[in-house]
């Protein structure tokens, strides 16, 4: 990337995204000058390891930005909203993680496997927005096939492990688990529901039309990633009792007949792909082996016969690696190295 080096911030840093965007910049060797953690008032004290040393966490204000180039934020919506614009004005470039900005017109909503063209759209804000979890690894494997056969309608259902939710959602899988293993009273705080040994087909907000926010971003994103509002897509997403990763099971229906062995070519060469497909040998993606990968693992491709060009496949990624802190990353790789 060149001898250039980069005052970097990331915003949210106490969090579980948050951690691990300090602790990719560091694996993906990005080119930093300098590293401010910024979070809320209450995580003023700590320190957070970078590179062997250790960092003091700062209170994020809106004059935290100064002579910083790129901001990473995991920080929550409402942050995101306020923070994000004091930080463009003063020629930071933001990267944010929330959904605060991802369906904004100006500003590009970006997976580098797919669309890092877009990335040059960071002009009109100073911020280009990280893709929702489930959506990213979904067009990092559907991308490859849009672009060869064209894909008309996407039914998507997702198996979100807890991490989405964050660390108390993590805490209160692992409490709720050994409560009920030791046959003691479980406490429910983070869903409304108790998440141990259970699904809850509920992921953020329930909307009007009686899909959840989660889901209805999953529509919009896939069609803004993929440049197409062509694209039909509907999704159900479910909560899980798994720690990391989050699983989907996709089927596609594509405009041009795609074979199995044709698709399964494409994926085995494509960026960012693995593909895990032997079922015989009982070989197919699991959340437990995508966890604390980059990559996205699809498996169980076949044909859907109940159409004629319909393909159906199992993809697995860790959430809140590909899924959220190193896609931020390599968002900002891109940046650095095309227009910085």
């Amino acid at each position: 990337m060149g001898a250039k080096q980069f005052n970097v911030a990331v915003a949210g840093a106490t969090g579980a995204v948050g951690n691990q965007m300090i602790a990719c910049l560091e694996e993906m060797n990005f080119p930093v000058k300098s590293l401010r953690l910024l979070a809320s008032a209450r995580s003023v004290g700590r320190q957070l390891r970078f590179r062997g040393d250790m960092v003091p966490v700062e209170e994020m204000t809106e004059g935290s930005f100064a002579g910083t180039d790129i901001a990473l934020f995991s920080a929550g919506g409402a942050a995101s909203q306020r923070f994000a614009p004091a930080a463009a004005k003063t020629g930071c470039v933001v990267i944010d993680n929330s959904s605060a900005w991802r369906m904004d017109p100006q500003v590009p909503l970006v997976v580098p496997e797919v669309n890092p063209h877009a990335v040059a759209d960071y002009r009109r804000k100073g911020i280009i927005a990280n893709p929702n979890c489930s959506t990213i690894q979904m067009v990092v494997a559907l991308n490859p096939i849009h672009r060869r056969f064209g894909i008309r309608r996407i039914v998507v259902s997702t198996y979100q492990s807890v991490s989405g939710t964050g660390k108390k959602a993590i805490e209160e899988l692992f409490n709720q688990t050994r409560a009920m293993i030791n046959f003691l009273d479980v406490e429910t705080r983070v869903y409304p529901h108790r998440i141990a040994f259970n699904c809850l087909p509920h992921i953020d907000a329930f909307l009007e039309n009686g899909y959840t926010k989660e889901e209805m971003k999953m529509v919009n994103e896939t069609r803004k990633i993929l440049e197409d509002d062509s694209i039909g897509v509907t999704a159900t997403t479910v909560r899980v009792p798994v720690f990391f990763g989050h699983s989907e099971a996709v089927n596609i229906e594509t405009r041009e007949h795609a074979a199995v062995e044709e698709v399964r070519a494409l994926l085995s060469v494509a960026p960012g792909v693995k593909v895990v497909d032997d079922p015989q040998a009982h070989r197919y993606p699991l959340p437990i082996d995508a966890a604390g990968q980059d990559l996205t693992f699809v498996g169980r491709i076949r044909q859907d016969e109940s159409i004629p060009n319909g393909i159906n496949l199992w993809i697995a990624a860790d959430n809140i690696r590909k899924g959220a802190a190193t896609n931020a990353v390599q968002i900002a790789q891109v940046l650095a190295e095309r227009y910085l």
